[in-house]
């Protein structure tokens, strides 16, 4: 991986949010990489739960200040950054008033989605890409972790594929069973649609459900991760439709090996 650019977007990264499949690997896919002569960018939301003073983030005043329109409405863009210190890797945190100040990361006090979620994912979508492409940082693999993220790969394909800084990169999605109980608002695919995306493109977000966020993801990527053992038969026969690059699930103790096996042989080949 030497001198390779990978640019990871995560729904969740330790040590700023608990232990889960998804924040664990969000970490340990990156670590590999650094440790492997990589560089690498991790870009997360900056959730109202996260400790600030804790984890020293601060604002970067370069990298705020624009706005994003989110279904008709300018929605500004606050960039944080944070240090991991004991490996030395920078994450970036995506932030905005109205999305990400509430103290929570996707539910309410109740366990009940909070109604903006689909404009939290669209929001957090085009705030990497904006922040990258003001970092003039142009990633060899994009590689996506959890439903928060999902969006990505979708916006850069279509909303930014004439950007040339991405012309070349290759995106992965990777797939958990971490998901959520029930749907997304209703018409999301018609806020998708607001960013000129041809909703035929998109239909399967007229029932935006976890697995119908994550077949979106994985029809705009390159390749595709298993990231855990048991995946829904449904996301399985999506995935086996697509004639597209897949990595079997592996273990934490086998991962390093096996990714850098994928990214190197699969996915830059």
């Amino acid at each position: 991986m030497n001198g390779k650019k990978i640019l990871f977007v995560s729904s969740e990264l330790v040590p700023y949010l608990p232990e889960n499949p998804v924040s664990s690997m969000s970490y340990e896919a990156p670590r590999m990489v650094n440790s492997n002569g990589g560089q690498i960018r991790i870009f997360m939301p900056r959730y109202g739960n996260i400790n600030e003073r804790r984890h020293q983030l601060h604002e970067v005043i370069r990298l705020s200040g624009m706005n994003l329109v989110i279904n008709d409405m300018d929605m500004p863009l606050i960039i944080k950054v944070a240090s991991i210190p004991r490996e030395r890797i920078q994450v970036y945190f995506i932030d905005n008033e109205e999305y990400f100040k509430r103290k929570a990361t996707f539910t309410d006090a109740d366990g009940n989605l909070f109604p903006d979620n689909d404009e939290r994912a669209i929001f957090f979508a085009k705030g990497v890409v904006e922040t990258v492409k003001k970092l003039n940082w142009s990633p060899d693999i994009i590689h996506v972790h959890g439903w928060m993220a999902s969006m990505v790969p979708l916006y850069l394909r279509e909303y930014y594929a004439d950007e040339p800084l991405f012309a070349d990169s290759k995106i992965i999605t990777s797939i958990y069973n971490k998901g959520f109980e029930g749907e997304l608002d209703s018409e999301m695919i018609n806020k998708v649609a607001f960013d000129g995306i041809d909703k035929e493109t998109v239909s399967a977000l007229a029932k935006p459900d976890y697995n119908n966020l994550l077949k979106v993801a994985v029809d705009h990527s390159d390749a595709i991760i298993l990231a855990a053992e048991e995946v829904s038969e449904e996301i399985k026969d999506h995935i086996a439709n697509l004639s597209k690059p897949v990595l079997p699930y592996v273990s934490l103790q086998e991962a390093e090996e096996a990714y850098t096996n994928f990214y190197k042989t699969e996915v830059l080949k």
